[in-house]
């Protein structure tokens, strides 16, 4: 179940995570993806228990797979993995594997 009232703008809890989204997305030519990581709030957190993940959604999170009109958008940061889950154009949820520091970060924000 999402934590709606728990929702969190990404720029003010991960402020850094938030740059690098849009700097790789503009490097990538994905202006319109990169244009919503400003607004973009955090629902809740991937509650798989692997401790390498700290997956996030910015959407609610859809009960099932994501179905048409959704794509992964691979990014290349020097450290970690990041894959964006894109609906319809929109940021759904941002995949962040291998960074412990926003792992901690979002566990703490979304107990």
């Amino acid at each position: 179940m999402p934590h709606m009232e728990a929702s969190l703008l990404l720029i003010d809890l991960l402020p850094s995570l938030a740059r690098e989204l849009q700097d790789l997305l503009t490097k990538q030519r994905e202006p319109n993806l990169a244009a919503q990581i400003p607004r973009l709030r955090i629902f809740d957190r991937c509650r798989c228990g692997d401790d390498f993940c700290a997956t996030f959604y910015v959407q609610p999170k859809p009960m099932g797979a994501y179905g048409k009109g959704h794509r992964n958008v691979l990014l290349e940061p020097d450290q970690g993995m990041l894959v964006l889950d894109v609906v319809e154009g929109e940021i759904a949820c941002v995949e962040v594997l291998y960074r412990d520091e926003v792992r901690k970060i979002v566990a703490a924000a979304l107990p």
